[in-house]
């Protein structure tokens, strides 16, 4: 049967969402120990395959470097929570007991970005999966090959374990229509979405439960009592990891002008090309930003090297950030550049600091790190930034758990509130009551 645009687009999200549906059904009647054991055959299914997934993601994307996409694809796989994030309550009394459980919302509709697809894909599915639900995945159309590769494999391990086909489904294609039609479909039960202000403006029209993880801006802040070699690794860790496409990496560096020469020094320890002159940084800045000081896409995800070799500018040795001395109000600061192109601003002391660091984040509340030795700081500092991650004295990298002691997530929801998502924001909360069975009046 031929079918028009219209009517290709209904019977994919149908046939997707009735499969998915069949999955749920399946699922809602296996134990816990089974939604372990899934988990489990994931982690052991995927491990081998971990440098295809990042060659290939590398591969269609672009973006990035394989060494760093293993990195994060072993991060989502190892400390990823499974059923055990999953906590139920117990309230007693003379009258009985209450069971605050938590329960699968069904079919969960999970929407991944360009910048960390099959990572987010991983950590996703294993706490959607430990929480009950099935899952359809809307794949960026960036990675599409290896999300479904990816998926799978996932779909292969489950099948293995359970005999349930379908518990993770990936769309072969992604219109806009197409992810309309679904997030709007009245079987879908919770929409998982990590992008951009266009992807965020779609999904929270929706009339779903929506976790949603949205624009970003993360800055560092570091005070003259910072420990400096180490606020300057950290820094350079988190900015140059994976070429700075991840949403929590460091955008921004607001420093205190007294620490700067010392700082700096450490930062080119640290493989940094430092721009401070304006020559430079109008070839940076014309490289990396169009006429309308936004980024410039096919410098997305570039290494550095290859950055500065466009912009003209030839360093003497290997350069993993180039950070670029400029002002509050620059386009570099305002702008999310997905690149280790980051920007250093001065600021008189803390005070200066912290208010230039807050209007660089720009109130999107995602991520912000500071470096400093003095506990009020860092306390008022989260405080007034109220961000979703607050790494203090760390690389960003520490806020998703790597070299951290925080659980790995790769949906953080600062949109809707939930944090760093995982199992138990991908279970609905069902309160169970059991009377006394007698009357004590």
């Amino acid at each position: 049967m031929d079918y028009n645009i219209q009517d290709k687009q209904v019977h994919i999200v149908n046939l997707a969402v009735c499969a998915s549906l069949k999955a749920f059904g399946e699922y809602s009647n296996k134990n816990l120990t089974c939604r372990r054991d899934i988990v489990a055959a994931i982690r052991t299914k995927l491990r081998p395959y971990l440098q295809e997934i990042a060659e290939r993601e590398y591969a269609e994307t672009c973006m990035g470097n394989v060494r760093d996409k293993i990195i994060k694809l072993v991060l989502a796989l190892d400390k990823t929570p499974g059923v055990e994030d999953l906590v139920t309550e117990v309230v007693t009394g003379d009258c009985g007991m209450t069971l605050h459980e938590q329960s699968p919302y069904g079919v969960v509709l999970a929407i991944y970005p360009a910048t960390n697809p099959c990572a987010t894909m991983i950590n996703n599915v294993i706490g959607m999966l430990a929480a009950g639900n099935s899952v359809i995945s809307i794949p960026n159309p960036r990675c599409m090959e290896t999300s479904l590769f990816l998926s799978e494999k996932i779909n292969e391990a489950v099948r293995e374990v359970s005999g349930i086909d379908n518990l993770v489904i990936t769309l072969p294609e992604v219109r806009g229509e197409l992810v309309t039609e679904i997030i709007n479909h009245p079987d879908i039960s919770l929409v998982v979405a990590t992008g951009g202000r266009k992807m965020m403006s779609q999904v929270l029209y929706s009339p779903k439960r929506v976790i949603a993880g949205g624009p970003a801006n993360p800055v560092a802040i570091v005070d003259e009592t910072a420990d400096l070699p180490k606020a300057a690794k950290d820094i350079v860790d988190g900015a140059s990891f994976d070429n700075n496409i991840m949403c929590i990496s460091e955008k921004c560096i607001v420093a205190v002008e007294s620490i700067l020469p010392e700082f700096v020094k450490h930062l080119e320890q640290n493989g940094v090309y430092y721009i401070d002159n304006e020559q430079e940084m109008l070839q940076i800045t014309r490289t990396v930003l169009n006429h309308d000081m936004k980024m410039v896409r096919k410098m997305e995800g570039k290494n550095a090297m290859d950055i500065l070799r466009e912009a003209g500018i030839c360093p003497n040795r290997d350069i993993r950030l180039v950070v670029v001395r400029t002002f509050e109000k620059h386009p570099l600061v305002l702008e999310e550049c997905l690149m280790p192109v980051v920007p250093l601003v001065a600021a008189a002391d803390f005070e200066e600091a912290l208010a230039t660091a807050m209007f660089a984040e720009q109130g999107y509340r995602h991520t912000a790190m500071l470096h400093s030795q003095r506990i009020d700081r860092l306390n008022r500092a989260a405080k007034m930034m109220k961000t979703t991650l607050f790494i203090k004295n760390g690389s960003s990298l520490a806020g998703i758990g790597l070299d951290g002691e925080e659980k790995a997530g790769f949906t953080i929801a600062n949109v809707t509130g939930e944090g760093l998502a995982t199992a138990r924001d991908f279970a609905c909360k069902r309160s169970c009551t059991l009377t006394s069975g007698f009357s004590i009046r």
